[in-house]
């Protein structure tokens, strides 16, 4: 079954169950969440949800990718597919795609997320999107596997950061990818 608008606004509200601190941040995609309309479609322009992965490897480095469109390393993601059918799932699907990684390798270290983002995404005529926003939720990871073969189209590389470089280079939500934290 398809990740519906209900899925979402569930895991939304079990993140602000944990982190009550961020409600004022999350107040607007609450609210078009509450209207309804197909978030999982990335053809919706009001605002599309898209999973992220924050994979640990011995409670130490965090994989980060070389994210083409933007030129930043950030934690593999991207947008969801018809095909998905949990957030979590698409996180892992996303983390596979971009860095090869075994999914079978990855193991959740929570069922709620870690961090939720929402932010405005820039227009790419070139692919036909004008300015919209987007609902990043992401989830926390551990395994001991290395990746594989990248996926080219979307990343120009990937590597392991310990994890105060990677806090550095991609933000705060770093810290809450390591399970020890994440409590």
């Amino acid at each position: 079954m398809a990740i519906s608008d209900a899925d979402i606004s569930s895991a939304v509200s079990a993140y602000l169950g944990r982190y009550p601190d961020e409600a004022v941040l999350l107040a607007e995609p609450m609210r078009l969440l509450s209207e309804g309309g197909d978030f999982t479609s990335r053809e919706n322009f009001r605002m599309h949800v898209t999973a992220g992965a924050l994979l640990v490897r011995g409670g130490a480095e965090v994989l980060l990718v070389d994210h083409r469109a933007y030129g930043i390393p950030l934690q593999p993601g991207g947008h969801l597919e018809p095909t998905d059918t949990s957030l979590l799932d698409a996180a892992v699907r996303e983390l596979a795609e971009e860095t090869g990684i075994d999914p079978a390798q990855v193991v959740p270290a929570s069922r709620t997320p870690v961090y939720i983002e929402y932010g405005r995404v820039p227009a790419r005529p070139q692919k036909g999107e004008p300015e919209h926003h987007h609902l990043d939720i992401g989830y926390a990871f551990v395994t001991d596997a290395d990746m594989g073969l990248i996926q080219e189209s979307e990343v120009t590389g990937a590597a392991w950061y310990p994890l105060a470089e990677a806090e550095r280079l991609v933000g705060h939500r770093i810290a809450r990818a390591v399970p020890a934290r994440i409590g």
